[in-house]
């Protein structure tokens, strides 16, 4: 079984609890290695993410658990750089690239706030929501190359209140050729795919980002995945990891660590 989560947020941005306390959590559940990811600065939407100085403060306290727990568990510092963040992501262990938002007339609209939030996204692209998926795709297909990814953050997030073809249909011939344009440009990199479980935990998903036929085509072209929590509270650690592993086993998926 995977015993290491490396999508994890904490007090300093959007999460629930302290660092010490996914630590603390971490360690009683024998896990091996884990990777704190905080959101990184968006000037435009201060709300969920870490200012500048909170930065500076979470890595301290980062790197003061990395000694303090060393001898029972591997700890690393790392980012979920957003691809429109304006800060740039230095000094970090890893770096989650990862695309929350679309833009519309110099708009920066976020995709996966509310179900309210994506209805009007798709007002602003004239209710056409197959043209906001590939506006969303497009730009997740540079997000390797923007932030400088060592993991490539909940691919398909743009179906995030979509279970049950809610606001599109996954199958429609525009959405397929959207994602696999972007999936050839990033398979490319060679950076492996989150499974990422966070939607689930928190109740908007039955299924984990990617889809499942999203995961088939990574099978299909020799791409990596790597299994997220996308924890914003520590019981969700790990969250539906044994399944997820069988999942990726099953379709012939290389599952990597860190």
């Amino acid at each position: 079984m995977v015993l290491s989560d490396f999508h994890m947020h904490t007090i300093y941005c959007d999460g629930k609890d302290t660092p010490e306390d996914m630590v603390l959590e971490a360690i009683s559940r024998g896990m091996k290695k884990i990777g704190f990811s905080g959101h990184s600065y968006t000037s435009f939407d201060p709300h969920v993410c870490m200012t500048p100085e909170k930065s500076d403060k979470y890595k301290a306290e980062i790197n003061r658990l990395k000694s303090k727990y060393k001898s029972e568990i591997e700890i690393l510092c790392g980012i979920e750089q957003d691809y429109y963040s304006d800060f740039p992501a230095e000094g970090y262990d890893f770096i989650i690239g990862s695309l929350h938002y679309v833009t519309c007339d110099g708009e920066y609209i976020a995709v996966d706030h509310t179900f309210q939030h994506f209805e009007e996204a798709v007002k602003k692209f004239g209710g056409d929501v197959y043209s906001l998926t590939e506006n969303y795709f497009a730009t997740v297909a540079d997000v390797v190359n923007k932030t400088g990814a060592d993991i490539i953050g909940h691919f398909d997030l743009i179906s995030k209140f979509n279970d049950g073809n809610k606001f599109f249909d996954e199958n429609h011939p525009r959405y397929i050729q959207a994602t696999e344009m972007a999936l050839n440009k990033l398979l490319a990199t060679g950076k492996p795919f989150e499974i990422n479980t966070g939607a689930m935990s928190r109740g908007y998903k039955t299924v984990p980002y990617p889809s499942k036929r999203i995961l088939e085509y990574i099978a299909a072209h020799n791409g990596k995945v790597i299994l997220s929590s996308d924890s914003h509270r520590k019981e969700t650690l790990m969250y539906n990891f044994k399944e997820c592993e069988e999942l990726a086993n099953s379709l012939g998926l290389k599952i990597v660590t860190l």
